[in-house]
């Protein structure tokens, strides 16, 4: 089923790739290679596959350049953060576990919770109120959006399973916001990341519970049945 998937995207990744660069269709090559990466890259991190990181870095490359077209300030200085978040997050993945293993799945503690709804509140106002001054096409929404995006972020370099409530939750917002600035194509990817994000969340307590039943005594033998039934 999963290699199904895998061929279909990679085919219809193809072919939008190629249409917009022959010109058949009202797409922007830009947007189109930012929706291709941006998909590919939501995909890997449902899968825990280390590969997001450097497809993402791409993703966030390409859409540097689109938000800089719409106007979109805040979301396209967001893009530079994330691939310094991103660069952190590959290495912590790699090396940020038990013994300088690779990281597992963890819970946000509630202060470190606190915390990051605390900064997502100031962010946002500081936000709004400078890009007004700047003339951002929608500053509240705009800053909104950067502000969770960036505590979402933060929160899935450290595999912190919270991360896709956050991401949920702005993606709903993201969805409206893109179709209202003539950005269709990334609208549909955001749609796209929302349904993606309810799996990787599914996803992710499943791989908690694995780590959680093979941390018991026996448990390492009967995660590996498991694993052989499916």
């Amino acid at each position: 089923m999963r290699f199904a998937a895998l061929a279909v995207g990679a085919v219809v990744s193809v072919i939008l790739v190629a249409l917009s660069a022959a010109h058949c269709v009202p797409l922007g090559l830009t947007e189109v290679l930012g929706f291709v990466t941006g998909a590919w890259c939501v995909w890997l991190l449902v899968e825990e596959n280390i590969w997001n990181w450097p497809i993402g870095i791409a993703n966030n490359a390409f859409y540097v350049v689109v938000f800089w077209r719409a106007r979109l300030f805040a979301d396209m200085s967001l893009q530079v953060v994330y691939i310094v978040l991103s660069i952190i997050g590959w290495y912590l993945w790699l090396h940020g576990g038990s013994g300088h293993g690779r990281l597992s799945v963890q819970r946000t503690r509630w202060r470190e919770g606190t915390l990051i709804a605390v900064a997502v509140v100031v962010m946002t106002v500081a936000g709004t109120a400078f890009l007004r001054t700047v003339r951002d096409s929608a500053p509240f929404l705009d800053s909104l959006t950067t502000s969770i995006s960036l505590a979402a972020q933060y929160m899935l370099t450290r595999k912190l399973i919270e991360n896709w409530h956050l991401w949920i939750g702005v993606d709903v917002i993201y969805v409206g916001l893109y179709a209202s600035r003539a950005l269709p194509l990334t609208a549909v990817l955001y749609a796209i990341f929302l349904t993606m994000c309810i799996v990787g969340l599914l996803e992710w307590r499943r791989s908690e519970a694995r780590v959680a039943a093979a941390a018991r005594p026996g448990g390492e033998e009967a995660v590996a049945l498991q694993a052989e039934a499916r």
